[in-house]
C-alpha cells in the first residue's frame, strides 16, 4: 500500500510549528510495510485542501490528514473530505458525550461550537480522543482510505497507537524494518566509496548512507512478510559494512557517542573525569544526560581561564607562558591534573579556539587539542582544525573527544 500525509494548518506553512506529525506517521508506516512517497502541507483553506485531496487520491491508497479538527470556523478538514467524497455529515452522539465529559473533568462547560468536533462524514469509523476534544475518523470510500487525525502530537500519537495501527495491521501483509549503523571519523565521500558496490547492487535489503551534522549513518532496510524475521536479510549486509568500516561504526539505531562511551565505561568498570576549556562543559553534559552516568562519571571541570587551569588542574605557569593555553602541552597537563585530583581511571581534556575571535595565523579559529590519559600513565594529545561557527566548533570538539574516549576504552578491552 502507498500512503500520503497531508498536514493541515496555516501555522505549518508560516513556520510557527514543525510538522512532526508527518515524521511520526512515516516512521510508524514504514514498520508496517506501507510506502510513503509524499508529504503535503496545506493551509486552512477549503479549496486548496480539496485540491490536495484530489492529487493524493490519484497516487495513494491511504490518505492521512493531520489537524483542522478544532471547534472554530477555519477547522475544515472533515467537512472538506465529506464534500470531496460527496458525503453528508452526521452528529456522533457518543463523541458529544465524551467531549462534555472532557470539559466536566476540568470544571468547565462545553461551548456550543464544540458540537462541530463530533460531526463526521457518513460511514466514518470514529476513533475516540482520550487526550483532547477532537476525535479522529477512518473513512473508506471507493477503494481509498482516509484517516483523519488531530494535529497536536500528544493527541495524535496515542490515537495512532490505539486505533490506526491495529486497523492497518489487518490490511498490510508486509513489514519494513531498518537497522541504522552510526559512523564517526570518516568523510561522507570516503565512506560512500568504501561501500559503493553494495549501494549499486542493492535490492532487498536496501542500503542508504546519510550525512548528519557531525556523523554519518548507514540505513539498511528490509521488506519482509509480516512475522518473518527481517534480520536474516539485514545481518549479512550489516556484516559486510562492518568489515569495511571497522571501528568507525560506533553503534546502531538509537546509540549516541555518549551512550556508547558510558556503556563501555560501565562494562569495563572504569571511571572518567573531564577538564574542558573551549567546550564549556559540553562533554560532561552529554555524558551525564544518559541515565546511569553516576556509575562512571566522577567530575567535570570547566577551566576556562588560565588561572583556573593553574589553580584547579595544576597546569604550570611556565607551560602557559611558553606554549599558551591552546597547546598540546597544556592539554596534557589538564588531563594529568584532572586524573590526579579526582582519582579517575580515565581523563579527557579539551582546549582550543572556538571563535569567532581569538585566532591567529599560527593558531586559527577552530584549532582544538584533545588529550586523553589514564592512571597507568598513557597519554595522547591530538590536534584538530574544525570549521564553522562557535557552536559548531564546540559540538564537533565534544564529539571528537567522546570518540577519542571510546577508542581508548576499546584498546583497554583488547
Amino acid at each position: 500500500m502507498d500512503a500520503e500525509i497531508i498536514g493541515v494548518g496555516s501555522e505549518l506553512l508560516l513556520g510557527q510549528i514543525s510538522n512532526t506529525d508527518a515524521q511520526y506517521i512515516s516512521q510508524k508506516l514504514s514498520q508496517l510495510g506501507i510506502n510513503v512517497f509524499y508529504h503535503t502541507v496545506v493551509g486552512d483553506n477549503k479549496n486548496r485542501l480539496k485540491e490536495a485531496l484530489e492529487i493524493a487520491s490519484r497516487r495513494a491508497d491511504l490518505i492521512f490528514t493531520t489537524g483542522g479538527l478544532g471547534p472554530t470556523m477555519d477547522d475544515l478538514t472533515k467537512e472538506t473530505i465529506a464534500d470531496f467524497l460527496g458525503l453528508n455529515m452526521f452528529l456522533h452522539e457518543e463523541s458529544i458525550e465524551a467531549i462534555k465529559g472532557y470539559f466536566a473533568k476540568r470544571g468547565r462547560t462545553m461551548s456550543q461550537n464544540n458540537n462541530k468536533q463530533a460531526c463526521f462524514p457518513e460511514g466514518a469509523k470514529i476513533m475516540p480522543n482520550n487526550h483532547g476534544t477532537a476525535p479522529g475518523a477512518i473513512v473508506e470510500n471507493k477503494g481509498k482510505v482516509f484517516i483523519i487525525l488531530p494535529g497536536p502530537p500528544g493527541e495524535l500519537q496515542p490515537m495512532f497507537e490505539d486505533y490506526v495501527i491495529p486497523y492497518l495491521e489487518r490490511k498490510s501483509k508486509e513489514q519494513i524494518t531498518s537497522r541504522v549503523l552510526k559512523v564517526y571519523g570518516m568523510g561522507e565521500s570516503v565512506m560512500e566509496e568504501k561501500i559503493k558496490d553494495l549501494i549499486i547492487n542493492q535490492s532487498n535489503p536496501t542500503i542508504a548512507p546519510l550525512a548528519g551534522s557531525s556523523e554519518l549513518t548507514i540505513r539498511i532496510t528490509a521488506k519482509t512478510a509480516r512475522g518473518e524475521d527481517p534480520y536474516k536479510l539485514i545481518q549479512p549486509l550489516e556484516e559486510k559494512v562492518r568489515q569495511r568500516l571497522g571501528d568507525l561504526v560506533y553503534g546502531v539505531d538509537d546509540d549516541t557517542l555518549e551512550s556508547v562511551v558510558l556503556r563501555l565505561l560501565v562494562e569495563s568498570k572504569k571511571t572518567i573525569a573531564t577538564a574542558e576549556s573551549c567546550t564549556g562543559g559540553l562533554i560532561a553534559k552529554r555524558i551525564t544526560s544518559i541515565p546511569g552516568a553516576s556509575q562512571a562519571f566522577i567530575e567535570g571541570v570547566v577551566s576556562y581561564s588560565n588561572q583556573s587551569k593553574i589553580e584547579r588542574l595544576g597546569v604550570s605557569e611556565a607551560t602557559l607562558a611558553k606554549y599558551g593555553a591552546v597547546s598540546p602541552e597544556t592539554a596534557e597537563e589538564m588531563v594529568r591534573g584532572i586524573l590526579e585530583t579526582t582519582g579517575a581511571d580515565l581523563g579527557a581534556a579539551v582546549t582550543g579556539i572556538a571563535g569567532p575571535g581569538g585566532g591567529t595565523a599560527n593558531k586559527p579559529v577552530g584549532l582544538v587539542y584533545i588529550g586523553i590519559g589514564d592512571k597507568e600513565g598513557h597519554f595522547t594529545v591530538n590536534s584538530y582544525n574544525f570549521l564553522g561557527g562557535r557552536k559548531k566548533v564546540q559540538e564537533m570538539a565534544a564529539s571528537m573527544a567522546l570518540d577519542s574516549i571510546r577508542r581508548r576504552l576499546l584498546t583497554l578491552e583488547t
